[in-house]
């Protein structure tokens, strides 16, 4: 396990979690687009499958390991029973609420699914919220209730998985995440939320929706043109 300590007493308020939790993914990359300038945004770049789109947005502290399925374990029956405690003693660790973030080491990734009926009771237990993982899902219709799956694909075997590292760096169709990042996932994929900028984001979306609304409402004006955009963008310069 690689040598992360998760500190409780850096945790965000959780009103503003929750208030985070109300934007769809894409207005959280705006915001941080707004905040973070010309710094590149750390989210995911290729299509994942959301199981269940009906949910609220994923907003937690990442909790992350690398997997493999396609081959067996090379541990023996106790080192690997030891390995998995300690993923899961990693999981429920404070703080909360937490997302898991589960990269999948086979090349190609999903050869075995991690996440099923059984996992995903066990993890909502230890008080994970989701997973984003660019592994596999299966038992669709059978996990836990409120549980969200953000993954690659499904496969009706779970294989061989097994935990190959856990509190470690890990990369998700182009996202790197570490032990403790701040995680924003729905429908449309991931991304890392920096701490130091958490709070000024809903004032970042806020001045983003109110130049977006003068556009929008330009949009639907008699006798929409170039000029009227070149006014709007105008005022949206305004805004502050």
């Amino acid at each position: 396990m690689a040598g992360f300590d998760l500190m409780s007493d850096t945790a965000l308020p959780a009103d503003l979690l929750e208030h985070l939790r109300g934007f769809d993914t894409p207005t959280i990359c705006n915001g941080l687009e707004e905040l973070l300038g010309s710094a590149p945004l750390n989210c995911t770049v290729r299509p994942l499958m959301c199981v269940h789109p009906d949910l609220p947005p994923l907003v937690g502290y990442a909790r992350t390991a690398t997997i493999r399925a396609r081959v067996p374990t090379e541990r023996d029956r106790e080192t690997a029973l030891e390995a998995r405690l300690a993923y899961y003693e990693h999981v429920a660790a404070a703080p909360h609420p937490t997302v898991t973030v589960i990269q999948d080491l086979d090349q190609p990734p999903g050869q075995g699914a991690w996440w099923g009926e059984v996992h995903t009771a066990v993890h909502k237990a230890l008080g994970s919220l989701g997973v984003v993982t660019d592994g596999s899902v299966r038992d669709l219709d059978m996990v836990a209730a409120g549980f969200q799956m953000i993954a690659g694909g499904t496969s009706p075997s779970h294989g061989f998985v097994h935990v190959v590292e856990t509190a470690c760096r890990v990369e998700v169709h182009g996202m790197v995440v570490s032990p403790g990042d701040l995680i924003h996932a729905d429908r449309h994929g991931a991304a890392v939320i920096p701490v130091a900028v958490a709070a000024e984001l809903p004032a970042a979306i806020d001045r983003i929706a109110r130049r977006e609304k003068l556009l929008l409402d330009a949009c639907r004006q008699p006798g929409f043109g170039v000029a009227t955009i070149r006014e709007a963008l105008g005022r949206a310069r305004d805004i502050h």
